[in-house]
């Protein structure tokens, strides 16, 4: 009988894997040797291939969590409670130290330990990918200009230049630029991507992605604050062109890296499931990791700072075709990002859905774009690096309700579907003297101002918790956002139903009807579709 087989080896604490075979060789030939004794033979296997370390559970409580944000009624009460449950799971996750939550704080999925939008984590040596979701690098870019033509005229140059929607460009419509050229396609996280890269460049999906025309006065009072922060370069710019008035039209748009950065989360996401299953236990899948001195974690590491660079190149795809398009000529340009991960020495700060708003490696507040819904203005801000909350802003409004929820009010209750007149009528007065464009063609009711908490409560947090400094505002005069793109295909429009159909539909919401009076007879029936 040999002194050991597999199953002892692996009873004995190491993992499977080819050493059990090496360690299985080894073991026979100490046997030949005349060792005979099980317990010395492992004490020289231990010496030999040292198990590794003990798995690394859950912490027993939660890091701290600091919240910049503030209940104002129920809705926020219980949207605020749900938000903290999910970064209570999160920051039990041995590799996340700190966490914090802004004003703008929502749910942003059911799955356990879920990052809220509006969530900020501080990781030790590790990235987690979930924490800054697959719209990598979401964020925002402004381009202040002058021009003379009218807000409608700009805003049909914008729609010609720009795309919104499921899916990228055709060939024929590939938009070049040099980021497409950069050697990092054998980056393993970016390996086969190359056409992802091409086909989204100067395309904005859909969602609450954006493109947002507005005014902003950048008078001698907001340039003394860029001077005094250190970005005299960006007030010098501005006062170069400012003469006798310093009104300035300025384009922001938002958007993340599209399909490209989807296809890097989906991978990066399935190493860090991969790589906390061999050395941690219990760990939520939306918590895994990877750890960042280990070549996975090097590559992702670097193809996160790729994404970065593709994004911003998708901005000025956008900015330059259109300024081309009006001729126009920019005077300055700001942007940020809202959802990455930023690097300070072995720590990585995690933004999902929060701006970046600390100093810089020259001690300057970074500057930021805060928009709050299409009928509010843009805050341009400087940052507090207010540390008690990781130094982050917020990076919206964020909502108390999900998207399903905003919608029903303005359904068909017959069909289920939005009811075009509602919609329409609704928008329009959420949005009075604005020029709203749809590039899908339906109005999306979910982005109007109707699907936002209120912009002043937002703001008003910002200067509550001293989260950044409000340096100017861009008031709206138009936006450009996708729309509603209608039923997915395996469903029909209302108009293209049949009789027989609708019987059907109508057939369904009575049943659902009858089953949540047989359920809960004292409340009423939800029939949404």
């Amino acid at each position: 009988m040999p002194l050991f087989n597999g199953n002892d080896l692996l009873a004995a604490g190491w993992p499977p894997g080819p050493w059990i075979a090496a360690m299985l060789r080894d073991a026979a030939e100490m046997e030949a040797r005349g060792i005979h004794d099980p317990d010395y033979a492992l004490k020289l296997l231990r010496r030999a291939y040292p198990p590794p370390d003990p798995k690394r559970p859950l912490r027993s409580e939660p890091a701290p969590l600091t919240e910049a944000i503030a209940p104002t009624n129920a809705d926020d009460e219980a949207n605020i409670a749900a938000c903290r449950r999910f970064m209570n799971d999160l920051l039990r996750v041995p590799v996340v130290e700190r966490g914090s939550l802004m004003p703008d704080a929502c749910p942003a999925g059911a799955a356990r330990a879920t990052i809220p939008v509006g969530g900020a984590i501080a990781v030790r040596s590790a990235i987690i990918p979930a924490a800054h979701s697959a719209d990598i690098c979401c964020s925002l870019h402004a381009t202040f200009f002058r021009a003379e033509l009218p807000v409608a005229r700009q805003l049909d140059a914008l729609a010609s230049v720009t795309r919104f929607g499921f899916g990228g460009r055709t060939e024929e419509q590939w938009v070049h630029h040099p980021v497409l050229e950069e050697p990092v396609w054998d980056n393993p996280f970016l390996r086969g991507l190359e056409r992802h890269a091409a086909m989204h460049l100067a395309d904005q999906g859909d969602g609450n992605h954006f493109a947002f025309l507005g005014k902003v006065n950048l008078s001698r009072a907001v340039l003394r604050k860029y001077e005094a922060a250190g970005h005299g370069d960006f007030a010098r710019r501005i006062a170069d062109q400012s003469g006798d008035s310093g009104e300035f039209l300025a384009l922001v748009t938002h958007h993340g890296s599209r399909g490209l950065g989807a296809h890097v989360y989906k991978r990066g996401q399935q190493a860090a499931l991969e790589h906390t299953a061999r050395i941690a236990q219990g760990i939520p899948d939306a918590a895994a990791w990877l750890d960042i001195t280990e070549p996975d974690g090097i590559a992702y590491w670097d193809a996160l700072q790729y994404i970065s660079r593709w994004t911003l190149a998708n901005h000025h795809a956008i900015h330059d075709r259109f300024l081309r398009a009006i001729g126009a000529t920019a005077v300055a340009t700001m942007s940020n990002e809202h959802n990455f991960v930023w690097r300070d020495g072995d720590l990585f700060l995690h933004g999902k859905g929060a701006t970046p708003a600390w100093n810089d490696a020259l001690g300057r507040p970074l500057p930021g774009l805060i928009p709050l819904n299409m009928a509010a203005p843009i805050l341009m801000v400087l940052g507090r690096q207010n540390r008690e909350f990781l130094s982050f802003a917020p990076h919206g409004a964020g909502r108390n309700f999900s998207r399903t929820a905003i919608a029903k009010p303005y359904r068909d209750r017959r069909t289920g579907l939005p009811d075009p007149d509602l919609v329409r009528k609704a928008i329009a007065a959420a949005t009075p003297g604005l020029d709203i464009r749809w590039f899908c063609g339906t109005p999306d009711v979910t982005e109007s101002p109707l699907g936002y908490k209120p912009a002043h409560q937002v703001r008003a947090q910002i200067e509550t918790f001293g989260l950044a400094d409000i340096a100017a505002e861009i008031t709206p005069l138009g936006s450009l956002m996708a729309g509603d793109p209608g039923p997915a295909p395996w469903r029909r429009r209302k108009d293209e139903l049949s009789p027989k159909q609708l019987r059907q539909i109508e057939h369904r919401a009575d049943r659902r009807k009858l089953k949540q009076h047989l359920l809960h007879p004292d409340e009423e029936a939800d029939d949404s579709a």
